[in-house]
């Protein structure tokens, strides 16, 4: 009989993060299901499973699908209440678990929740991929309180409140199963990145709410899969971004916010390429195509209810580099 939780981890090639970090995930989740969905690794991630946690189910995808696909042709098999879609590289913690079960049990509009998640080489600062929740701005840069853009926050427990987010981080991301399938999953056409902001978009637009808990608690290394300095990162981050708004933003906003993007997506190619080399600089000019090529598609699956405004939106990326917002 399933249990109401599945922890559920997309590996590909990912041995070495899974010998460091499944042993805490086994040793805190003593109620929960634990599953492997495997991309179709080449390394012997799956047999060192199968030996040494014989208790982990294993899920074996016939191909890499990607982040997103990867879970949306796994968890077709995996039939628990609720989902913890968790990254290998994180190390969970002591009743990491609970707090995020007993805020599902109190509101059933609640799809998805978010832990704090913390930088596990340093642990008193918080991790770029969430913090203390994510938000987005007026523009639909994400952002989350504790890290704007590459700026992180330490820790004080000034975000250990339970309180409503826009977005959920995809390192950690608990989902109620039968929400995740209403909406079809994730985006597989974005493969990687933004692909959890667009099914949280989502989620608000069909009226649910996204949530965080600072109660629950882990840490993440971070670029365990992609690095956060690599210039495929740069192109699905700016292709996804520009079709998730496509796809959720309300008109007429969504006419002139997509074009200023476009116009500042230039300017941010010309500083990578500065900053980080010519293939970064490729990278955007790669995304601009890479999202016109999905436009037809995008469209079709355009919301049928937009939400007029963000939530907590604000000028951010003005108010950071004119203003000095830290």
């Amino acid at each position: 009989m399933s249990k109401k939780l599945a922890v559920v981890i997309l590996n590909w090639n990912g041995k070495n993060w899974l010998e460091k970090f499944l042993p805490s995930v086994i040793r805190f989740s003593e109620n929960s299901d634990i599953y492997i969905i495997d991309n179709l690794s080449t390394d012997d991630s799956v047999a060192f499973v199968q030996k040494q946690f014989p208790a982990v189910k294993i899920i074996k995808n016939t191909k890499n699908y990607g982040f997103a696909g990867g879970y949306n042709e796994g968890l077709k098999e995996i039939k628990n209440e609720y989902y913890c879609l968790l990254n290998s590289d994180v190390e969970v913690t002591e009743n990491w678990i609970n707090p995020v079960l007993d805020l599902f049990e109190k509101d059933s509009s609640i799809a998805a929740i978010q832990p704090k998640i913390l930088s596990f080489d340093h642990k008193n600062k918080f991790e770029f991929a969430g913090a203390g929740g994510g938000l987005i701005d007026n523009l639909g840069y994400p952002y989350c309180r504790g890290r704007i853009f590459d700026e992180l926050e330490e820790d004080h427990g000034q975000y250990d409140d339970e309180t409503e987010i826009f977005w959920a981080s995809g390192c950690s991301f608990f989902v109620r199963s039968k929400d995740f399938w209403e909406q079809k999953g994730f985006d597989e056409r974005f493969f990687a990145h933004q692909e959890e902001i667009d099914l949280c978009w989502r989620f608000i637009n069909s009226g649910k709410k996204i949530f965080y808990t600072g109660k629950s608690r882990v840490y993440h290394v971070g670029g365990g899969t992609l690095n956060k300095q690599s210039a495929q990162k740069t192109y699905l981050n700016i292709r996804n971004n520009l079709s998730m708004m496509l796809k959720n933003l309300p008109f007429p906003k969504l006419i002139w916010l997509i074009f200023f993007r476009l116009c500042l997506d230039g300017i941010a190619g010309i500083y990578f390429g500065l900053k980080n080399g010519f293939p970064h600089l490729w990278a955007v000019v790669r995304a601009h195509f890479g999202f016109y090529a999905q436009l037809p598609g995008t469209w079709k699956l355009r919301q049928q209810h937009q939400k007029t405004k963000f939530y907590q939106s604000e000028w951010l990326i003005f108010k950071h580099f004119l203003g000095g917002r830290k």
